[in-house]
C-alpha cells in the first residue's frame, strides 16, 4: 500500500493544478510551483515534460500510486486490451476499489476511500476486501459492513452535495443508512 508522506498542497502546487478540488489549497492563490525557483522558472515544456505531468497528475489523483502498480496497470493490462490505451487506462483506475468508493460518495477523498477499505469497512459480494486497488468487475456489489454505517465519516460524505454519483454506478442510500 501507498501511503501519502508528503503534503498535498505540495503536489497541487508543483503539478500546477488544484487537483483533488480542495478550497483551502494553496495553488488557488499561488498558481505557482513550490520552492525557491518556482516564480521565476517559466519556460515552455517540452513533450516528453508534458507527457511527464500528465502521469504525475493521473497517479497522484488515484491515491498516490507508485510507480510499479501504475506501470502494471498501463503495460499489463491497458495495452493488451482492445481499442484506446488512453480509455483502457482510465477505465482500468476507475475500477479501482477505492475510486469507486470515492465516486459512489461513501467517502470526502480518494484517501478516505483508501482507510475505509484498509480498516475493513467494505465488503465485495459479502466478502471482506481491504485492498484498495482490487479491480472492481460490473456485476459486483459493494456494500459497507453493518457495523460501520453509522460512522460519521460515511454521514458526511453521503450529505455532501458538491458532487454527484456518475450514471455508471448505482447507490443505494436505503441499504447504507441504518
Amino acid at each position: 500500500m501507498t501511503k501519502r508522506l508528503n503534503s498535498k498542497h505540495k503536489v497541487d502546487r508543483r503539478l500546477k493544478v488544484n487537483l483533488w478540488g480542495r478550497p483551502k489549497s494553496p495553488f488557488n492563490t499561488r498558481a505557482y510551483p513550490p520552492g525557491q525557483h518556482g516564480q521565476t522558472k517559466s519556460s515552455k515544456p517540452s513533450d516528453y515534460g508534458i507527457q511527464l505531468q500528465a502521469k504525475q497528475k493521473l497517479k497522484s489523483y488515484y491515491g498516490n500510486m507508485n510507480e510499479k502498480q501504475f506501470r502494471n496497470v498501463y503495460k499489463k493490462k491497458a495495452i493488451m486490451k482492445r481499442g484506446d490505451t488512453a480509455e483502457n487506462l482510465i477505465g482500468l483506475l476507475e475500477r479501482r476499489l477505492d475510486a469507486v468508493i470515492y465516486r459512489s460518495k461513501l467517502s470526502n477523498t480518494i484517501f478516505s476511500s483508501r482507510q475505509l477499505i484498509n480498516h475493513g469497512h467494505v465488503r465485495v459480494n459479502g466478502k471482506k476486501v481491504n485492498i484498495a486497488s482490487y479491480q472492481v468487475r460490473e456485476e459486483d456489489s459493494i456494500e459497507i459492513r453493518d457495523k460501520s454505517k453509522q460512522l460519521a465519516l460515511i454521514d458526511i460524505a453521503l450529505a455532501n452535495k458538491e458532487r454527484e454519483v456518475p450514471e455508471y454506478l448505482q447507490l443505494d442510500e436505503k441499504k447504507i443508512k441504518k
